[in-house]
């Protein structure tokens, strides 16, 4: 009897454990970004004059105001630390997320993570 290519019964086993492995891996991924979504990052400018929380989504939770920093001649100040909270607490959770990925992926580049 002739034999035929491919694999009697279906994918062999190699295969069979690499997708097991790449379910896994995409269970690991959903749950440490669900994670991450609930983590909140809070950052400061102006030596604490404006603080600035943002959850792992990207959702502003808070921003809070000293009293020294309100003034209403120089709003553009206030203006410049908000922005300067905002972006370094958008900062940290890119790097969180960055740092998960790097986790998940054993360092591998390439894969558009």
């Amino acid at each position: 009897m002739a034999k035929r290519g491919g694999f009697p019964g279906g994918m062999p086993g190699n295969m069979n454990n690499l997708m097991k492995q790449a379910q896994r891996m995409q269970r690991q991924m959903e749950e440490s970004q669900k994670e991450l979504e609930s983590k909140e990052f809070t950052a400061t400018a102006g030596g604490g004059a404006v603080s600035v929380t943002v959850t792992g989504s990207k959702e502003v939770k808070a921003v809070k105001l000293s009293k020294e920093a309100v003034d209403p001649d120089d709003t553009e100040m206030l203006e410049d630390l908000i922005v300067a909270a905002m972006n370094e607490a958008l900062k940290q959770v890119d790097e969180a997320n960055a740092s998960v990925m790097n986790k998940m992926t054993g360092g591998l580049g390439g894969f558009g993570f």
